[in-house]
């Protein structure tokens, strides 16, 4: 078992005893007891020292019998996502953990098999090389972690939800409701029916709410006032409706999952005193409802590690702990409206994306007057008239880009998802017309959710961090090397000196020798 090195079991001890939520999802307390395994927050009765057994994941925590909280629901605590620069094996056991992590990897394959089959082929590497992998750094097999995190995926759904117990079958990625229902009674010792029942009623605002409610955590510190002020400067009236006094924020959605196109709405209610992010999806979503859910915590960034990152990024950006990088609910939408915003105002793009939401966006009916257009899609603008792009004031270099663009995530030879594969997909981006370093860049850090992006040649970088920004090629070398002390955090380096919270380092002048 790899084991985080900065925290000893006695120090976890210590979280559990405080219910720290900074180490929420960083490890999982499994009590001998009575065979329960809890998350660091869990508000039980506190167990002994001697009945407690640590893990990293919620997937070794089963594999040594532990069944989880009904309480805490360890299926709400946020993921484990550290950027590493360690060693091949380590490196690749984490990618190969974040990419089953998503459901959009899962909910497609009919069984575990099919689904490591397929991880083994896109990582390059051989089933029985995969398998040593996991078992030499994370001590359980993968397909013992697919199962993990599809049952705790469908555990979320019977608590949250009031699906039909087939519809959380199919949305968790298993194939038939009898394997289901097997492998919930097999690992949990209870029928789908006995989970649900465990669970305390919605609340009866909630039931009278249009929609399904689910909940997702974060590890604090996280500036939620910051989150939707950005989101608010960049929303698209018809897709979009942030408010960012009441922290919640309104949007149409549409998800391929699977080769099938599901489109609805979404409410996102940020919680900052539970440190929590109430969802509520159309019904139209119930089928995806795993993969929205995975695709709200990128845009809000849910699962970053603050202690990482700060550790970092704290001297020169004091005031900067709680803020995120956000992210995108569509890879294709932000890589446009990244296009549009190429060397002009953020307000100037915002006025051109919602001239093509206007001309080009499908309208959607939902409950909000202020939400009835999806944003174009992919094959739309593809097979758009170059002259009616032009007619929304996009000049011709940026209509050539936008269509290479939409062709190539139209015709599946650009990936844009948050596990695209990241050195193949920005070179493939630089290979479009009109697309440099800078916006490759961009998308990078929001889209695919890479911590260490740099846009390199941003003016409005350069001038925060208190560079010339008229010495051209210098500057760039001095922002560079400024910037690599931030390593490999400087995405969220990005977002704090946007925010003008970068301190320069304090120097002091040589002082004669006393004669």
């Amino acid at each position: 078992m790899n084991r985080d090195a900065t925290l000893d079991d006695h120090a976890r001890y210590r979280a559990l005893c405080s219910h720290d939520a900074r180490f929420d999802g960083r490890f999982f307390i499994g009590v001998t007891s009575t065979s329960i395994y809890c998350r660091p927050v869990c508000r039980v009765r506190l167990p002994r020292r001697e009945n407690c057994r640590f893990f990293d994941h919620a997937a070794q925590a089963e594999q040594a019998g532990f069944r989880p909280c009904l309480r805490c629901r360890p299926e709400l605590a946020p993921l484990n996502r550290h950027w590493s620069a360690e060693d091949a094996g380590t490196i690749l056991a984490r990618q190969a953990m974040g990419l089953l992590d998503d459901p959009q990897n899962w909910t497609t394959n009919a069984t575990e098999g099919t689904a490591i089959s397929h991880l083994s082929k896109r990582l390059g590497i051989s089933d029985r090389h995969l398998r040593r992998i996991f078992e030499a750094h994370i001590g359980v097999s993968p397909q013992r972690y697919l199962q993990t995190r599809k049952l705790l995926s469908a555990k979320q759904l019977l608590a949250d939800t009031r699906l039909p117990v087939s519809q959380v079958a199919h949305a968790s990625g298993f194939g038939s409701l009898r394997r289901f229902n097997g492998a919930l009674q097999a690992h949990y010792g209870l029928s789908p029916t006995q989970m649900r029942r465990s669970q305390p009623a919605p609340r009866d605002h909630e039931a009278a709410q249009p929609g399904t409610t689910a909940r997702l955590s974060w590890r604090p510190p996280y500036d939620a006032t910051a989150m939707l002020a950005f989101l608010a400067a960049r929303q698209l009236p018809g897709v979009e409706w942030v408010q960012p006094e009441a922290l919640s924020l309104h949007r149409t959605v549409r998800l391929v999952v699977g080769g099938q196109a599901h489109s609805g709405w979404l409410v996102a209610q940020l919680q900052p005193a539970a440190h929590r992010l109430v969802l509520r999806a159309s019904d139209s979503l119930h089928a995806v409802l795993p993969s929205l859910i995975w695709r709200v915590r990128a845009l809000f960034d849910l699962d970053a590690d603050p202690q990482a990152i700060n550790a970092v990024l704290h001297p020169q950006f004091p005031t900067g702990d709680g803020l995120r990088v956000p992210g995108g609910l569509d890879g294709f939408e932000l890589a446009v409206r990244a296009v549009l915003g190429q060397q002009i105002t953020v307000a100037a793009a915002r006025t051109l994306a919602q001239r093509l939401v206007e001309r080009f966006g499908e309208p959607i009916d939902t409950p909000f007057a202020g939400l009835h257009r999806l944003f174009p899609s992919a094959h739309t603008l593809a097979n758009a008239e170059p002259q009616s792009l032009g007619e929304l004031g996009i000049v011709r270099q940026r209509q050539a880009t936008i269509q290479a663009l939409a062709g190539a995530v139209a015709e599946g030879s650009l990936d844009l998802d948050g596990q695209a594969d990241l050195p193949t997909t920005l070179l493939s981006l630089q290979a479009l017309p009109g697309i440099g370093t800078w916006t490759a860049q961009y998308v990078a850090m929001r889209a695919l959710r890479w911590p260490d992006a740099w846009p390199t040649g941003d003016a409005a970088l350069h001038q925060a961090l208190d560079l010339d920004h008229r010495l051209g090629v210098a500057t760039r070398r001095q922002a560079d090397s400024l910037a690599s002390a931030w390593r490999p955090w400087r995405s969220y380096a990005v977002l704090r000196a946007w925010a003008g919270t970068y301190q320069a380092p304090f120097t002091t002048a040589p002082q004669e020798a006393s004669p």
